[in-house]
């Protein structure tokens, strides 16, 4: 896919409940508005290793999820009983 610069609006609608590999991002406070989408997968693992070789030359780069916002996970050192 070659990268094309969509608003946020269009790649939720384009790539629902995936995470977007967005290069030269625009911001508007934290939340991405617009930008390259260079690389989309449901994996965001996939989109951090494989999206690394096509996010080169771009001076900054996002990744954004594009469905409904995710509940916080909780992470933590397991406990002894």
């Amino acid at each position: 896919m070659e990268p094309s610069t969509i608003s946020f609006k269009q790649a939720q609608s384009l790539f629902p409940d995936e995470w977007v590999l967005v290069g030269n991002p625009i911001l508007e406070g934290t939340t991405v508005k617009d930008g390259m989408v260079l690389f989309h997968s449901k994996d965001k693992k996939e989109v951090c290793y494989l999206g690394r070789e096509k996010s080169e030359g771009y001076a900054r780069v996002a990744v954004v999820f594009t469905g409904a916002a995710l509940k916080s996970r909780r992470i933590g050192i397991l406990r002894r009983l």
